[in-house]
């Protein structure tokens, strides 16, 4: 069995495990992790069992499952992983069309770390693996952070900012809505990402700045990303927040990695949506 997960060094060739029940799926990705990275090692499977086997040869660095496999969920593959030291800790991402359904109902289960939506497109699959395995040392992009916890907003810009984002921080709904309203005022959005906690002291919650986000101001997914941070771990709630409108789900204590990837993928979604309608 090769060192876990924990001590490999990323900066070396990134191990991609592709499991999908589908040969063409399998060779599309591939082909496009191949091009964004060009060092990884990409080993594609088309069952459960087959992957349990490789899984038990090696340690990958990531791995891309679908839901429906010919010999089982692909959850289940998920709990296996999660049983299987030295493969604990590697990021295990969900890539389905039929990922939304069971996302509104956060029904993904506690082993995966993060879902992908088939629809996007596997140019964009390429990116979202390559922010987990090769993490941006540095990003553009104007992120609205709500938070009224100074400590945790001072560790949470220090965090953003390292990487080069610009942070505006506010410390209420009413505050962030002021910003964005005096933006559209100038036919403008004004930032690229929302950040915001879910708890906030004020008489507005971020559940509330969804609302008036996606409804008030009809800004949809692409055009201005919501990133909620909740530490409420009870899947109806949690349900609500992406039936509202949220692009995604931060659980609270935030992991920076974790926070990083799936903020600077919302960002590079929106920003290339934005640019094909410019251009088209």
């Amino acid at each position: 069995m090769t060192a876990s997960i924990s001590s490999r060094d990323l900066s070396a060739a990134p191990r991609v495990l592709v499991v999908d029940g589908s040969k063409v799926v399998r060779q599309l990705i591939t082909r496009v992790l191949k091009t964004e990275l060009p060092q990884a090692e990409v080993v594609g499977c088309g069952s459960g069992a087959e992957a349990q086997q490789l899984l038990g040869d090696g340690v990958f660095d990531f791995i891309t499952v679908a839901l429906r496999l010919p010999d089982m969920d692909g959850l289940e593959l998920a709990r296996y992983v999660r049983e299987s030291a030295p493969q604990v800790y590697v990021p295990i991402v969900v890539v389905s069309g039929d990922v939304d359904d069971r996302l509104h109902r956060r029904a993904l289960g506690e082993h995966v770390t993060d879902y992908f939506d088939k629809s996007l497109g596997f140019q964009a699959l390429a990116e979202f693996i390559r922010g987990y395995v090769r993490p941006e040392s540095s990003a553009e992009g104007v992120v609205l952070y709500v938070e009224d916890s100074r400590v945790v907003a001072l560790a949470t810009r220090r965090m953003l900012e390292k990487i080069g984002l610009t942070v505006r921080h506010v410390v209420s709904v009413e505050d962030a809505l002021a910003m964005l309203e005096t933006e559209r005022a100038q036919g403008l959005v004004g930032v690229d990402v929302v950040l915001t906690d879910v708890s906030l002291k004020g008489e507005l919650t971020g559940g509330d700045l969804l609302k008036f986000i996606r409804t008030d101001f009809g800004y949809g997914k692409g055009k201005l990303p919501v990133l909620v941070m909740t530490g409420d771990e009870n899947p109806d709630n949690q349900a609500m927040l992406i039936r509202a409108g949220a692009n995604d789900l931060v659980e609270k204590p935030v992991e920076e990695r974790l926070l990083i990837t799936k903020l600077l993928f919302q960002l590079r979604v929106a920003q290339h949506l934005r640019a094909r309608e410019e251009t088209g």
